[in-house]
């Protein structure tokens, strides 16, 4: 996960948005009440719900979506796993919130693998799209996608606009060079639309958008196609 836009302090220069003090700035409240309610009642008829969060940093926004779905929708039964890149930030999550399974992962290896899960209720993905992308080009992008298509039966997905891809090349130039695949990308100045035109291509339909949060992004929330 990341943030582009730190107004009091710099966040640095990272390569896969795993920024060590993330919550600091963007508090996960910020984005859970954005979350609408009235979307999930299909859920509380299940035995066990599965959750999935993808880029789940410190797992700060991990715990309160567990709160979120336990306290408001009245899930009785959730199974919450957030996995990440950075093993640093694992072991945080896993000091903080010892109830919920965190797992240090790199979901564009070839090897990957999440759980024993063939599938998940819902998987949400909150700014991680445009770190896929820069690192893994526009073939990288439509790989994350489909995996996390076939993975889920509700994708909640907050993709970057093209101007926070600006500001991460900016910064990563200051301190690390470049993002080799940034040249070859032919997904850009629409690459919110391109996004949702790759999910609703793997069978998903979109049930709903938010409004943007205060650093200019929305949440899209898509459902499988029976």
């Amino acid at each position: 996960m990341d943030d582009l836009n730190f107004k009091c302090n710099n966040p640095g220069s990272v390569k896969f948005g795993n920024f060590i003090n993330y919550y600091q700035f963007h508090p996960p409240d910020e984005r859970i009440s954005l979350l609408p309610t009235n979307i999930w009642d299909h859920l509380l008829l299940k035995d066990k719900v599965d959750i999935l969060d993808v880029g789940c940093n410190a797992g700060d926004l991990t715990k309160t979506l567990d709160d979120f779905f336990t306290n408001q929708i009245g899930l009785k039964t959730l199974n919450v796993l957030g996995v990440d890149i950075d093993p640093l930030l694992i072991q945080r999550a896993q000091e903080k919130f010892q109830n919920i399974n965190f797992r240090c992962m790199d979901i564009m290896s070839d090897d990957w693998a999440i759980g024993n899960n063939s599938c998940y209720d819902i998987i949400f993905c909150f700014s991680i799209t445009m770190w896929i992308h820069l690192n893994n080009g526009d073939e990288g992008l439509k790989t994350f996608l489909k995996r996390m298509c076939d993975l889920s039966e509700i994708l909640v997905i907050e993709p970057q606009p093209w101007k926070c891809y600006k500001n991460a090349l900016k910064r990563y130039r200051l301190g690390k060079g470049d993002f080799p695949k940034f040249k070859e990308l032919q997904i850009r100045q629409n690459v919110e639309q391109e996004i949702e035109v790759l999910i609703s291509n793997n069978g998903f339909k979109k049930l709903t958008e938010t409004s943007r949060t205060k650093w200019g992004r929305k949440l899209l929330i898509f459902r499988k196609t029976l």
